[in-house]
């Protein structure tokens, strides 16, 4: 290290791989500092007041089942500083255009029992499955590497790397448990024709059933200012509204480490890479982007359904086909007259996010990579499909197309919010194929971002092993 450094290490983005990976190091005993452009540490982790006064609105993540079953979130203490979580009484609702809902909830039994003839295929699917999970977990939420379980590991992937349009149509028989699956498998932002997609779904079934799908008390925001708090407990250093824009900017450290995608990897420090890994990084692939939409809303959604008012997430989409289509049209550079539509309801169970009888929702939906097509018409139709009278609630909204979502949030290229293509080319490959996918070739200099394994949510994973990929190149 340079003699006149005040820093071991130096974190580029406090998103939560990049406050995972100062925390990692910080807890190693490295002085760290982290640098965040925007006011707040957060990333994806940030609430604000977009509608109206007193209306708390989670600016891009909000449901969080990663972030409460990531391996390295649940080792710390962060109760101890001011995270809270909120577990809705119903996991997840997808309501059906005849009134009811296919419904998760944290038990499998009770699940397979709201799917008429399709609850033993169920039951047969998902509980090894759940049964398996920590012994799948290190595995799936983590860099390519020989699996620990390798028959756990066989038992989830063989139905895993199906297309998860095939996988509802071959396990399932009835079309609402179809329709279900399909909701689960479309968070993956791909045609549910590709190979794999039934990973994705897969992946939050099970983890609907093991931790379920809760939200910070407050918002997200709260869920990065523990992580913050708990860094600087150990000693390290933050500074807000600090922008960098080239390496030589930092101060002297002898490893940085970037929560930045591939592009911006190469504008902040491209003159320190090898052209030959320049030039794979320009071959990394940014998928589809997100329009999405906050209300301010005078009482709750009026869901035709009674489990939707039971449920933190909605799930919209009236069939396999039609999500099928939203998603495969999505890739062809279409805007769906019906989209497949995510929607999250955290007041009512968290009151402290609106004015007393108010509400708050949050929805998006898939667009095409740089989209700027106004959405909300086709968003609103479909909720009000599910939920007659809902746009008599709506006091306020906040839109943002995926040039605002970029503006917000400059890794989300295009409004990916995954940080690049999860298909299963480029699952693991991210942001090249390596062995340790997180070091570049320039001394001391590595990525940890969701453009590394395991890719996209909020669970820190990716700073973590980078992280430990920095610590054991120093020691």
């Amino acid at each position: 290290m340079p003699s006149n450094s005040k820093y071991d290490a130096i974190v580029v983005g406090a998103g939560p791989n990049g406050l995972a990976a100062a925390i990692v190091l910080a807890q190693a005993g490295r002085a760290v500092l982290l640098r965040e452009r925007a006011a707040s540490v957060g990333g994806g982790l940030r609430s604000s007041e977009l509608t109206l006064p007193g209306f708390v609105h989670d600016t891009c993540s909000a449901i969080h089942p990663l972030g409460i079953a990531s391996p390295f979130f649940r080792s710390l203490p962060l109760h101890e500083h001011g995270l809270e979580w909120v577990d809705p009484p119903v996991v997840l609702a997808h309501p059906l255009d005849d009134g009811r809902a296919a419904t998760l909830y944290r038990s499998i039994a009770e699940t397979a029992a709201t799917l008429g003839r399709d609850g033993p295929a169920y039951r047969r699917l998902f509980t090894p499955l759940v049964r398996n999970w920590t012994k799948l977990e290190t595995a799936l939420l983590g860099p390519l590497s020989v699996p620990r379980h390798p028959l756990a590991l066989a038992q989830f992937g063989l139905p895993a790397l199906l297309p998860a349009h095939t996988l509802a149509r071959v396990a399932f028989r009835e079309e609402p448990t179809r329709t279900f699956f399909a909701g689960l498998a479309a968070h993956s932002i791909q045609a549910l024709e590709a190979p794999a997609t039934a990973a994705f779904g897969l992946v939050l079934g099970i983890l609907g059933h093991t931790v379920g799908w809760p939200f910070p008390r407050g918002g997200a925001q709260r869920f990065a200012e523990a992580l913050a708090s708990y860094f600087r407990s150990l000693g390290g250093e933050i500074e807000v509204n600090a922008p960098v824009h080239a390496l030589r900017e930092l101060p002297p450290a002898r490893q940085i480490l970037f929560d930045v995608t591939p592009r911006q990897l190469m504008k902040l420090a491209g003159d320190q890479l090898p052209p030959a890994y320049r030039r794979k990084l320009q071959r990394y692939r940014y998928g589809p982007g997100v329009f999405k939409i906050d209300w301010a809303l005078d009482g709750p959604i009026p869901w035709r359904a009674s489990e939707c008012l039971q449920a933190g997430t909605i799930h919209l989409g009236g069939s396999l086909e039609e999500i099928a289509q939203s998603e495969r049209g999505v890739w062809r550079g279409e805007h769906a007259q019906r989209p497949y539509v995510l929607l999250a309801q955290q007041t009512l169970w968290d009151p402290s996010r609106a004015p007393d009888g108010k509400h708050t929702a949050w929805a998006y939906c898939h667009v095409p990579h740089g989209s700027t097509w106004d959405m909300t018409e086709r968003i609103e139709a479909q909720i009000e499909r599910f939920a007659p009278g809902f746009r008599d609630r709506v006091l306020a909204r906040h839109t943002m197309n995926t040039q605002a979502v970029q503006q917000h949030n400059p890794n989300y290229i295009g409004g990916d919010i995954n940080g690049g293509v999860q298909d299963l080319r480029q699952l693991w490959a991210r942001p090249t194929m390596a062995m340790v996918p997180y070091k570049t070739p320039a001394q001391g200099i590595y990525i940890c971002s969701s453009s590394t394994p395991p890719g996209g949510g909020v669970h820190g994973m990716c700073g973590y092993y980078a992280a430990r990929a920095a610590l054991h190149e120093g020691r």
